[in-house]
């Protein structure tokens, strides 16, 4: 029970895994901005490759 309670109450992984949400956090958001963006960016470099040519 000594053993349970010990578990529950320290903290030291604590920090590591609110790294870790937060890396995970920051990354989805990143990969749902890129996607977002990317067909803009796409369409100005056609239009960039049409004026060229």
């Amino acid at each position: 029970m000594n053993t349970l309670k010990r578990f529950f109450c320290e903290e030291d992984g604590q920090d590591m895994v609110e790294y870790a949400l937060l890396a995970s956090f920051i990354s989805i958001v990143a990969i749902i901005a890129i996607r977002a963006i990317g067909p803009l960016v796409r369409t100005i470099y056609e239009n960039i490759q049409a004026s060229l040519t």
